[in-house]
């Protein structure tokens, strides 16, 4: 009994849970129209993905909150108006230099 208990122990620990499956999005492709569709929650997740995504490669090494806060409300509004357009690529013409 107690080899038995053993090796279904072994055999649980060995074994790959479920809940730890890996997803992968590819952010370049997600639409203004699938972020306005976000809970709010979401929406700042998504946002401070994306503002650590900018700052690093302009190599900046802080955050201004305020400053962040009026991108994210400024991205959130121009969405409004450009549902079929990836985000990535908006902010991507908002960003370069010129």
């Amino acid at each position: 009994m107690k080899k038995m208990l053993a090796a279904l122990a072994l055999a649980g620990a060995l074994t790959p849970s479920l809940s730890q499956a890996q997803v992968n999005i590819d952010m370049s492709k997600i639409t203004c129209g699938e972020v306005l569709a976000m809970s709010p929650d979401d929406q700042a997740d998504f946002a401070a993905f994306m503002s650590g995504f900018f700052s690093q490669r302009a190599g900046r090494t802080f955050i201004d909150m305020t400053l962040f806060q009026k991108n994210t409300a400024s991205v959130l509004d121009w969405c409004k108006s450009n549902k079929g357009e990836s985000v990535m690529v908006g902010l991507e013409r908002a960003t370069e230099k010129k």
